[in-house]
């Protein structure tokens, strides 16, 4: 039998959600709740299809399975509905739709598709702009040298009482 009801340990794993979205070592601090035991209740509640994030304090870093879970759970939600699950859970609509959108599009995966000849293009435009900023780097130096002779020259005509005409 365990030491904690099960309600008990709801209203934890609640304060790890959105938008109270409070640490484990936080948690463990005001409870006395060892560490451990708060993060085995927030894997299992994940498990159990609960959104109990990684990282409760920025939803766009969730990985793509706690994405996928929100997607479902406000498939059939009407806009009213909606509105208040995102309130809920700290998020806001635009988002969810930007992780429907990506999903949909299976945006996650589209870095590994590239086809030889883009990868190609890629490196192609890479080397292009390298030799663009070489050849930039030298032409500024050059240009920083003739500034500095030119100087040198206004002093030296300067200190020698020569004018500029001569």
């Amino acid at each position: 039998m365990s030491r904690y009801s099960p309600e008990f340990r709801e209203s934890i794993v609640k304060k790890m959600m959105p938008p109270n979205a409070q640490s484990v070592a936080s948690i463990s601090r005001e409870t006395g709740i060892c560490s451990p035991t708060l993060y085995s209740w927030r894997n299992q509640s994940r498990k159990e299809g609960s959104v109990v994030p990684a990282d409760p304090s920025n939803p766009d870093n969730w990985s793509g399975a706690d994405k996928l879970a929100v997607i479902i759970e406000t498939a059939s939600l009407n806009e009213a509905e909606l509105s208040e699950y995102c309130r809920r859970k700290g998020l806001f609509v635009e988002q969810i739709q930007r992780w429907k959108e990506g999903a949909i599009s299976g945006n996650e995966a589209s870095g590994s598709r590239l086809t030889a000849a883009e990868r190609t293009e890629i490196k192609h435009s890479r080397q292009c702009t390298r030799q663009l900023e070489k050849e930039l780097a030298r032409k500024e130096k050059a240009l920083a040298e003739a500034a500095a002779l030119l100087i040198l020259k206004k002093k030296l005509n300067a200190m020698w009482g020569e004018s500029e005409d001569e």
